[in-house]
């Protein structure tokens, strides 16, 4: 089993893969913390370690992956998120609704036995990662950004169990991922989660000419499209195109009907909208499974 270990700020046609996979197989991405584990204690703030979006978000990679071309989709199956046992949760001072008179503040969390301790609060953790796509075939984009290649979705629903699927857009995918959340909310109001090292396993496979737009994401229960713009009302248009599309694919329905569904059966959730921080807004928008209705993406075309 490949173990990876490189990191690169920015996803990029000229990132030098540090690997090379086949589809079907399992690869561990061991990753930093968002800050690149600077901060080594609470008194160490976003403000004395002069943190930006270039050296945010470090992600383990890219790996190229054999076989996949541009039009064609790759598939990475979450297998595992193992985190360290602490991390760390950082206000900024231009990130969230609450951002405005708010002091620069570091507050170590630790983990035990699947549990973060907050305030002598215990609660359970769900690790996400925070941070994976393939590359771009345009300009580079940061690690700490977010477009139709994936990057920093920070989709809460991103953990074990989960499976991602990602349009190709240069030879070889180029994989990478990072930023990963013992535990995270909706929004991520404050700009950051609990971020903290972790070791992620996943498996790769690969669909061969599909059209895909934007990331997908299927859990148990749902098939979600996220997207990004830099205002809601753009980022839910570009979420529901892509969902209307797949749902046409896949029911037969007309545009009408299919409209009329997502009405009353799709859900939009937003993912990380800590505005006003640079970083687009980040948002799903899932379609229940129904045994009515095929897979919006058939697994079964994978190679």
């Amino acid at each position: 089993m490949q173990v990876i270990t490189d990191q690169v700020y920015r996803f990029s046609k000229d990132n030098a893969a540090c690997a090379t996979a086949e589809p079907g197989e399992v690869l561990v991405f061991k990753t930093l913390d968002c800050f690149s584990n600077r901060i080594t204690d609470e008194t160490v703030t976003m403000d004395s370690l002069d943190y930006g979006y270039d050296v945010a978000n470090p992600a383990a990679g890219p790996v190229f992956v054999n076989g996949a071309k541009p039009g064609d989709v790759l598939v990475v199956d979450i297998l595992s998120i193992d985190v360290a046992d602490e991390g760390t949760i950082a206000t900024d001072d231009h990130c969230g609704p609450l951002f405005e008179g708010m002091p620069y503040a570091t507050k170590k969390v630790r983990i035990e036995e699947g549990f973060a301790v907050f305030n002598g609060l215990r609660f359970p953790i769900d690790p996400m990662i925070g941070v994976i796509g393939t590359a771009p075939s345009g300009d580079d984009v940061i690690d700490g950004y977010i477009g139709s290649h994936g990057g920093n979705m920070d989709n809460k629903l991103i953990t074990a169990g989960a499976r991602l699927f990602f349009p190709v857009r240069v030879e070889g995918a180029l994989l990478q991922m990072g930023d990963v959340h013992a535990a995270m909310g909706d929004s991520e109001i404050c700009g950051t989660g609990i971020e903290i090292p972790a070791s992620i396993a996943v498996r790769i496979g690969l669909i061969k000419d599909f059209e895909l737009n934007w990331p997908v994401l299927e859990t148990k229960d749902k098939w979600y499209v996220n997207a990004c713009a830099p205002e809601y009302h753009e980022a839910c248009r570009n979420a529901a195109r892509e969902l209307h599309r797949l749902l046409m694919r896949a029911t037969g329905w007309n545009a009408p009907d299919t409209y009329m569904y997502m009405s009353v059966q799709c859900d939009l959730e937003i993912n990380q909208g800590c505005k006003p921080c640079a970083v687009e807004m980040s948002l799903r928008f899932g379609a229940p499974k129904h045994p009515g209705i095929k897979p919006l993406i058939d697994i079964d075309e994978r190679l």
